[in-house]
């Protein structure tokens, strides 16, 4: 093309009315965050599936178990249980008791091994035989788990992940401000329109979906990444973290409650990761298991009862000298559907005394907004949720590859050295409204800005001066 022609299509360009113009350059936004966040949204959608339904019918741990054992008298002492499982694997020593939910089924204990590797042993709490052994944090959940979280990358793919998810908070404003309606009402806009052919099928397809999953979407994607390191760990959870100084000055530990996590798998509530551990050995705290009683395993397991846990919850030893007995039971863990009712309770192990007692109703909104988006976005608040869950899915995978079915229809045949994205629109002031979206990107997710000042300086100085280059992205 000339530059005479091309400097005449500019011209028309800039003539077009202020808000097509601005919907062409909010099109070319919406097709670049696409184009990275894309092959991110299939793999966390695919992942995030099979981890939904491995920790349905398996469990995180493989420790849901749903075969019945027969309930025959009374059962044993919790401390008899432990004490067979830690024999049944030589050189461990008991570290989590997992309540079964029904009193028909199963306990399961984690026993650690010197190396650190840990392996679950279910036991029949009737007759105190040993059902399975197997090792944790091995199996396909893990796997996917990893892969979701880190792309099997470590921090590296963690903060992908992290760019990805903010971009796709991006493709989710830029994709609604191009469907909302324009020249029609907006109750007809929300029914489908799918009598199109070719691209105009997919394109009403597309816009449809894109609707109807943005919400569930959004959702993900910022509960996500409150488990990133960057947006999660430095901005969201350190100023949303429970404040341990509400322990009535308990002493406290050097190590924080991440401590209790095993790998990837984060095992205790969001709102309390960052909070210091309370440490055993003072006489401070308020009463806990009866005096006359030693601090055992089964006192504390009275104990938790007595304070109202039931159903499935997990009674944690105390890791070192100065460790704490430690009751939970959180949505998170599957433990229970209701994440109202997450509770996380430490025990002196000492005195028996109890030195924190946390609640749902005790988080800051955050941890109150993400102890109950967690279990969403993990499918566990009933089997309605799996399915919800599922079928989001499943509409962010069409809505991805209905993107790329539009794209490459829109491209001329012969073409496959270019993108061909949506044209810059001219005359359009954009810098101004890109400076004030960058600013406002850095300040709320940092390294989406900074991935955005970082190709807007390529486009500068390297894209828009190499001749390759530009014809390949325009």
């Amino acid at each position: 093309m000339s530059d005479l022609s091309m400097g005449a299509g500019e011209a028309a360009r800039s003539r077009e009315p202020y808000d097509r113009r601005f919907y062409l350059a909010a099109w070319r936004w919406h097709f670049y965050a696409g184009l990275f966040v894309v092959p991110f949204l299939l793999v966390l959608a695919v992942t995030g599936m099979m981890m939904m339904y491995i920790g349905y019918f398996d469990g995180r741990d493989g420790d849901r178990f749903f075969v019945s054992v027969p309930a025959s008298g009374e059962a044993l002492a919790i401390s008899a249980q432990a004490e067979t499982a830690a024999s049944a694997v030589p050189g461990s020593q008991v570290v989590e008791w997992i309540r079964p939910p029904v009193a028909d089924r199963a306990g399961v204990f984690r026993l650690q091994l010197e190396d650190g590797a840990n392996k679950m042993v279910a036991i029949d709490p009737y007759t105190g035989s040993v059902i399975d052994i197997w090792s944790r944090r091995v199996g396909w959940y893990d796997f996917a788990d990893n892969v979701h979280g880190e792309l099997l990358l470590g921090t590296t793919g963690d903060r992908m992940i992290e760019i990805a998810a903010g971009f796709g908070i991006v493709l989710i404003i830029t994709g609604l401000y191009l469907w909302w309606p324009r020249g029609t009402s907006l109750a007809s806009a929300l029914v489908p329109q799918l009598n199109g052919k070719g691209r105009a099928f997919w394109k009403q397809l597309h816009a449809s979906v894109g609707l109807y999953v943005s919400a569930f979407l959004l959702l993900f994607l910022l509960s996500g990444m409150s488990w990133t390191g960057v947006w999660g760990g430095k901005l969201m959870q350190a100023w949303s973290t429970f404040p341990a100084e509400k322990w009535d000055n308990v002493p406290l530990s050097d190590e924080t409650h991440a401590a209790m996590n095993h790998g990837s798998i984060e095992d205790v509530p969001w709102a309390l990761e960052q909070t210091p551990l309370p440490l055993s050995g003072s006489d401070l705290g308020t009463s806990g298991t009866l005096k006359d009683e030693p601090v055992t395993i089964d006192s504390i397991y009275r104990l938790a009862e007595r304070i109202g846990f039931s159903e499935r919850f997990r009674v944690s030893w105390p890791r070192g000298e100065s460790g704490v007995w430690t009751i939970n039971q959180d949505t998170m863990s599957a433990d229970a559907t209701d994440p109202f009712a997450d509770r996380t309770v430490h025990v002196d192990r000492f005195t028996g005394h109890v030195l924190a007692n946390v609640g749902f109703e005790d988080y800051s909104l955050a941890g109150k907004t993400m102890a109950v988006s967690i279990p969403l976005h993990m499918g566990l608040v009933t089997v309605w949720n799996l399915i919800l869950n599922t079928i989001v899915c499943l509409m962010v995978i069409g809505l991805c590859v209905s993107g790329v079915v539009m794209w490459w229809l829109r491209r001329p045949s012969g073409s496959s050295a270019r993108l061909f994205a949506p044209q810059v629109p001219a005359g359009l002031p954009h810098w101004r409204n890109a400076m004030l979206i960058m600013l406002a990107l850095s300040l709320f997710f940092p390294l989406v800005g900074l991935t955005l000042v970082t190709v807007l300086l390529a486009d500068v100085l390297v894209f828009s001066r190499i001749p390759f280059l530009r014809r390949a992205l325009a």
